[in-house]
């Protein structure tokens, strides 16, 4: 860092994991999660000392706390990028089993599905809670969505999208339309944001 005012700084997608080679240390919550936002500036001995945070985790907590129910014990996980480890790593805390899904199952894990994979079944059964971590619907991109069956969605469901502009994304539409309780990331955004702080 040569600029000698700047403090610390945050990073999005999609520089949240490659980002961490270039870090001197992490914090419990970026270490564990595997992803940093967040990154603090000091000067020891004269030398410039980065050191990453994770506060997607905490506003995510913050911010989904209100809207869990007891029927939300298994999540389907809409991407693999940095922040779904963030989600990840709050849902297990508080007792939720993760599943993961993206457009490849390259990784070949047990708890790993293509949208392919997840069918009208597999959501009206067992994923009554779905966040969206992929950067689908965001601005300007308004019309795209996950590809996922709506149809299985009903009242029980739970919809988080970590995308918050457009405030609706069609992701949220689509759940709303079928009764879902349907939250953007925005409050997850404002409580990461005083975190890093």
């Amino acid at each position: 860092i040569k600029e000698k005012s700047i403090l610390g700084f945050n990073v999005t997608i999609p520089y949240k994991e490659s980002v961490i080679p270039f870090l001197d240390e992490l914090d419990k919550s970026a270490s564990e999660t595997g992803a940093v936002n967040c990154i603090k500036v000091d000067t020891v001995n004269g030398k410039k000392k980065l050191t990453g945070y994770n506060t997607d985790a905490f506003g995510f907590q913050q911010s989904i706390k209100p809207f869990l129910e007891p029927q939300h014990d298994k999540a389907l996980i809409l991407g693999t990028g940095g922040a779904s480890k963030a989600i990840e790593y709050v849902l297990k805390q508080i007792g939720v089993n993760c599943f993961f899904v993206s457009r490849t199952n390259e990784l070949q894990k047990e708890n790993y599905f293509t949208y392919e994979q997840v069918n009208e079944q597999k959501i009206t059964d067992h994923f009554k809670l779905i966040v969206n971590c992929t950067p689908l619907g965001m601005y300007p991109d308004v019309d795209a969505c996950p590809n996922i069956s709506f149809d299985s969605i009903g009242p029980q469901h739970l919809l988080y999208d970590l995308v918050y502009n457009p405030e609706q994304t069609l992701f949220l539409k689509k759940g709303k339309e079928k009764g879902a309780v349907a939250i953007n990331g925005l409050s997850m955004l404002y409580h990461q944001a005083d975190k890093a702080w």
